[in-house]
């Protein structure tokens, strides 16, 4: 029997984070702006959520739990600090697939720098 893959979503687009990432101590050394925009499809359907918030992926706890993450690390990729906020996402919430967009304003000649991953829960 075939089940119907959900297909709502939420989205969160540009957070504002503060990261120590970069190849160099130096740039390690000091806080840098970064953004991250998530599409997050979860283990619920929309209309099985009974009007309840205890019953979706309350985003506000989201971006509360990225800000957590980023802060706590140093990273030199953007690449190593986009899959650990998938992975760790994956972990904490009821979600079945994310996608990430990690935005870095390093650049003197481009607007952003940016970096895409996506992730599935694996089933069991």
């Amino acid at each position: 029997m075939h089940v119907p893959t959900p297909t709502d979503c939420i989205h969160i687009e540009q957070l504002e984070l503060s990261a120590r990432i970069g190849v160099t101590e130096a740039e390690r050394g000091q806080s840098q702006r970064l953004t991250v925009s998530l599409t997050i499809w979860p283990r619920n359907r929309f209309g099985d959520l009974g009007d309840e918030v205890g019953n979706t992926i309350n985003y506000s706890e989201v971006c509360q739990e990225v800000k957590k993450l980023v802060g706590a690390r140093t990273d030199k990729l953007l690449e190593t600090l986009a899959d650990h906020i998938a992975t760790h996402l994956l972990g904490v919430f009821s979600i079945r697939k994310i996608d990430v967009e990690l935005r870095k304003y390093i650049l003197p000649d481009v607007e952003y720098v940016s970096i895409a991953i996506m992730r599935e829960q694996e089933m069991s």
